[in-house]
């Protein structure tokens, strides 16, 4: 499949969804079996998942810059870079309830779009 970009462009585009999704399964396996009081207990734990989604806010910026198009295949996009600019520049602003409300409610979604996504591109 050729996007209007071209081959290069969409090869670049699949491979920072391809960051993304690696990186939200990253969180998920981190996060299989913790709780909540887990998460709030393990200061690595915490710093490893917020990494992972300064990847994924990361890697959706850039493919939003070369397909703007995904900002309409993919819930809430500008939300999920906001997130990620937050995590980096006003990390101490960050609940610890609210990264975990992102991750019960909001990645299992993320990971769906993105699996269509790169199938799609297939």
């Amino acid at each position: 499949m050729r996007t209007k970009y071209g081959s290069m462009a969409q090869r670049r585009v699949k491979k920072l969804l391809f960051d993304a999704r690696s990186a939200g399964e990253t969180i998920a396996a981190f996060t299989s079996g913790k709780s909540f009081e887990d998460y709030l207990k393990d200061a690595m734990l915490r710093s490893a998942v917020e990494r992972q989604f300064e990847i994924i806010g990361e890697a959706l910026r850039h493919a939003i810059d070369v397909d703007p198009e995904l900002e309409t295949k993919i819930s809430e996009t500008r939300r999920i870079v906001d997130f990620r600019n937050r995590l980096i520049h006003g990390y101490a602003d960050i609940s610890p309830r609210v990264v975990w409300g992102i991750i019960e409610e909001h990645l299992p979604r993320l990971m769906m779009e993105l699996e269509r996504l790169l199938a799609e591109m297939e």
